[in-house]
């Protein structure tokens, strides 16, 4: 019996984040904090931030998103786009590198402010529920009660809004960017290795709206 990833992954950050609740000092080391970075060469905190969460709330919401997206997701990397192993690996590297990549234009932003850091997976559960809502565009979501389609338009949106304003200490721009990161990932794997997929993101986008169904 293979052991999904999507579990393995929150497992792992579970474990990790629970470890940082209760030891500031490594939180701190894990944590995205752009001028060490640049300052100090602290490559690693691109993808080890993605395992450290802000507390309980911040860490449940964000697993949340990824079981849901994440084992929706992985059987189409694993079943439909590539053989298992393949798949496993795409799969893998689509979670990793949409921490990373949702990070790079905060970085850019902060590098010279040392008073700014964040932690947490958003970057790439956005790049999850979007890569998702590729394949499903107006199926409903439950809260809030709007189509995939609508919900996305708004989060892009907002994220982008708060991205700019700024102030709540929330990684917006990593919302944002991870958002951004899944659509173009999704898009391009299908392109390159199963391009009939692009004609069916196409028609379910041109299926129009449906009746909600909770």
């Amino acid at each position: 019996m293979t052991i999904s990833l999507t579990f393995i992954l929150i497992g792992l950050t579970l474990l990790i984040s629970y470890q940082a609740f209760n030891n500031p000092d490594m939180k701190y080391k894990l944590a995205f904090h752009p001028s060490s970075v640049a300052e100090f060469g602290e490559w690693y905190r691109f993808l080890s931030s993605g395992f450290v969460h802000n507390d309980w709330s911040h860490l449940i919401l964000n697993m949340y998103v990824f079981y849901l997206f994440g084992s929706a997701l992985e059987p189409v990397f694993t079943q439909v786009i590539f053989d298992p192993l393949i798949g496993r690996l795409v799969f893998i590297f689509f979670y990793i590198s949409a921490i990373i990549a949702a990070d790079i234009p905060t970085f850019f932003k902060h590098k010279d402010n040392a008073g700014y850091s964040s932690v947490g997976a958003s970057g790439a559960t956005s790049a999850l529920m979007m890569a998702y809502i590729l394949f499903a565009p107006w199926g409903w979501f439950i809260f809030p009660p709007l189509p995939g389609i609508v919900f996305a338009v708004g989060y892009l949106w907002y994220s982008s809004y708060m991205a700019k304003r700024g102030g709540d200490l929330i990684a917006h721009d990593a919302h944002l960017w991870g958002a951004v990161y899944g659509v173009v990932f999704m898009i391009a794997v299908a392109g390159l290795f199963k391009p009939e997929l692009l004609d069916f993101f196409l028609a379910r986008l041109l299926d129009g709206p449906e009746a909600p169904r909770f």
